[in-house]
């Protein structure tokens, strides 16, 4: 989904600083949010007006806001991030996103976890990478996702814990591409209901998760969802390995590396699904799917670049590599699908090291634009 942010944001803070007004309440806030006079360990809060337009949704007006802080004030503690986006668009669609990364004080307690509830029509390609270009159905349904990890500090850095997951997905509808009238409707295509539940492991020395410039992530994680809680019996593995290091004194070599391996009776939108804002950027979410997916990526920042007129913009470039497979046995004879492309940075919180990014990446099918603050991985 492409968001095109800022603009009403930079606008208000031209009228505001040029008005009698200037300290007024817009004025502050906006001019707080450019120059970020708060101290390192003061919380940050940001709410600013969106725009996207997409084919699927027409014109997108919504709301993103961002909330970060260190536990006790204390920028010994990691720093916590909370954001969330909540859109409407001219088609009477809807969406609500919320993303948490939250430490408490020593790390003893890691809450990482995602919400989603929208409709939202989903593109449906088919399964396996022999699908077409152009997409057999639109998929409209009404989605709620939660997933979370509840994990406690075993030892410096090391976490383990809970595992859950939640994805309804109901009102499908199933709207067939002319090209596609007589496409096999997939498993889950009357709507599914499954709750998951499974341990996890984390290993996690990253600082600050919004833009990390030396650090190692690792997490192991295991679901199990039951016919007694859901819908359909399968189980997921997920394996997902990030590493960042300094290339000299303000630059970055980030690199990750994402398992998906599920087996029984899964539903279509549960699948491994390839592309999206952060993994294989330029295809859409879902372009590829299949039961099991691998996939890594590479990304040189350049944090920021050496320019004598600002020390707030910066860049990126990146590629990436993936494939989509039926079963392990099948994994070898899958083609690797690639994308890259690259980006600016914009330092909009200079104490907690917090940058804005905008990537644009090209595939063999295109390409795509991407507006997000934090950073892809």
């Amino acid at each position: 989904m492409k968001r095109l942010i800022y603009c009403l944001l930079l606008a208000a803070y031209c009228l505001a600083t040029n008005t009698v007004q200037s300290q007024g309440f817009i004025s502050r806030t906006i001019g707080g949010f450019i120059h970020d006079t708060s101290q390192a360990g003061e919380p940050r809060f940001l709410i600013y007006p969106t725009i996207a337009y997409s084919p699927e949704t027409s014109l997108e007006i919504g709301f993103s806001s961002l909330y970060v802080y260190y536990a006790n004030r204390d920028t010994v503690n990691r720093l916590s991030e909370i954001s969330a986006f909540t859109f409407f668009t001219l088609r009477n669609q809807y969406g609500f996103w919320l993303d948490n990364a939250l430490y408490s004080d020593q790390d003893k307690i890691f809450l990482l976890g995602k919400l989603r509830i929208q409709s939202f029509p989903l593109f449906y390609y088919g399964i396996g990478q022999g699908t077409p270009k152009h997409y057999q159905a639109r998929v409209d349904a009404n989605q709620i996702w939660v997933k979370e990890r509840l994990l406690r500090k075993i030892s410096k850095n090391l976490f383990l814990g809970l595992e859950l997951d939640f994805q309804r997905l109901s009102r499908v509808d199933f709207v067939r591409n002319k090209q596609f009238s007589t496409i096999e409707l997939p498993v889950g295509s009357q709507g599914s209901t499954n709750f998951g539940v499974g341990m996890g492991v984390v290993y996690d020395n990253r600082h600050n998760v919004l833009n990390v410039r030396k650090g190692f992530f690792s997490e192991v994680g295991f679901l199990h969802y039951n016919k007694a809680l859901s819908g359909f019996r399968f189980n997921n593995f997920t394996s997902d390995t990030r590493l960042y290091r300094p290339l000299g004194k303000r630059n970055v070599i980030a690199m990750q590396l994402l398992g998906q391996f599920n087996t029984g009776n899964i539903p279509f939108n549960q699948l491994a699904l390839m592309g999206g804002e952060s993994m294989m950027r330029g295809y859409y979410t879902g372009r590829f799917r299949d039961n099991n997916q691998i996939a890594a990526q590479t990304e040189i920042r350049f944090l920021p670049l050496p320019l004598g007129f600002s020390k707030r913009i910066g860049a990126a470039v990146f590629g990436a590599a993936a494939t989509t497979f039926p079963s392990v046995k099948d994994m070898f004879a899958s083609r690797l699908i690639f994308s890259g492309g690259a980006g600016l940075r914009f330092l909009i919180f200079p104490k907690k090291d917090i940058y804005t990014r905008v990537d644009y990446a090209f595939t063999r099918e295109g390409g795509g634009l991407y507006i997000f603050v934090g950073e892809a991985f």
